[in-house]
């Protein structure tokens, strides 16, 4: 059996819904990075212990809040004696836009499973781009690289798109999925 673990940041509490479906899909538990951009001594041994680490944050300004860059250079010790190296990564964002600059948070999540010597994991989902394409639909925002999500920023946490929801649950699946190949191999 593998362990996955989904740290991430949530300003508003949008991205904690993604996070909870991410993790509903790998079977993962949940780490939250706290508003001073702190996790505690337990949850540092328990990403250590991973197969996989999913990484999440909303896209603010263009990349990860900056209470999930705290947490990032704090990954600096794991990374000097590559603790991390050869786990399986994802990363998950959402931002109030469709396109939001998102990817930019997601290629520094590449960058940082990168710089852990990790191997990363695309979500492996099609996207939804045909003229019947729902909003609703699964990867209707259209990401290889992560799950994506969109949500208006006048929009509550509970009205999230269920499309997106799902999106990050199939892609917490896939994550899990991935992570127990390479175990077995």
């Amino acid at each position: 059996m593998t362990k996955t673990v989904v740290v991430y940041h949530s300003g508003y509490g949008h991205t904690v819904k993604q996070a909870e479906a991410v993790a509903k899909g790998a079977g993962a538990e949940l780490i939250a990075i706290d508003a001073e951009g702190n996790i505690s001594e337990a949850q540092w041994a328990s990403l250590d212990a991973a197969d996989a680490i999913i990484f999440g944050s909303p896209t603010y300004m263009g990349t990860v809040t900056w209470q999930f860059k705290k947490f990032a250079d704090a990954t600096s010790k794991a990374w000097f004696s590559q603790k991390w190296k050869d786990k399986i990564f994802g990363g998950f964002t959402n931002s109030a836009t469709m396109n939001g600059d998102k990817h930019s948070t997601i290629h520094y999540f590449i960058t940082l499973a990168m710089q852990h010597s990790g191997i990363w994991v695309g979500t492996g989902l099609m996207p939804s781009n045909t003229k019947a394409a729902q909003r609703n639909d699964i990867n209707y925002v259209g990401s290889f690289a992560g799950a994506m999500m969109q949500t208006p920023s006048d929009a509550s946490a509970d009205e999230v798109v269920q499309g997106d929801l799902e999106t990050a649950r199939l892609y917490g699946e896939r994550i899990a999925q991935v992570a127990g190949q390479c175990r077995q191999a």
